[in-house]
């Protein structure tokens, strides 16, 4: 298996049992080894007491983004720690797309960059997640 095929069937593993990307209606496209891309629209269920989507759900999309392209290596990867800041606010009816890059990887460590756009191409977000590797393969055995 090549890496790229190897990336995309760890990809469909992990989505096939994740229930809270599946029901917020997330999909994961661009997964590529340490890279991968999450897209959402944001409904008015998800939007704060100011009228504007509440930034869990921002978190939430970024980090989605951030298991999917930390598990392309087939190893079970967890965060081990993330922090988010938010620049712009998302409405309801916005499609946002947060792309996951890794930046580096060592040993059983990770650290990826995740910046989540509306469609306009407006960066409402910028995420750094740090992973961490267990020994635990995805989809081999």
């Amino acid at each position: 298996m090549t890496p790229q095929e190897l990336a995309e069937a760890c990809a469909s593993r992990l989505y096939a049992g994740d229930t809270a990307t599946q029901s917020l209606g997330i999909t994961i496209g661009g997964v590529a080894p340490g890279r991968a891309s999450a897209t959402m629209t944001v409904t008015a269920a998800m939007l704060n007491g100011h009228a504007i989507g509440h930034g869990g759900y921002v978190f939430l999309l970024a980090d989605t983004a951030f298991a999917f392209a930390c598990n392309t290596y087939d190893r079970v990867t967890v965060a081990a720690g993330a922090d988010v800041s938010f620049l712009e606010p998302a409405r309801a009816g916005d499609e946002l797309t947060a792309t996951a890059v890794e930046r580096s990887r060592r040993g059983r460590s990770g650290l990826y960059d995740v910046t989540v756009r509306r469609r306009d191409d407006t960066v409402l977000a910028e995420f750094r997640g740090r992973s961490r590797s267990s020994e635990r393969p995805i989809i081999t055995a």
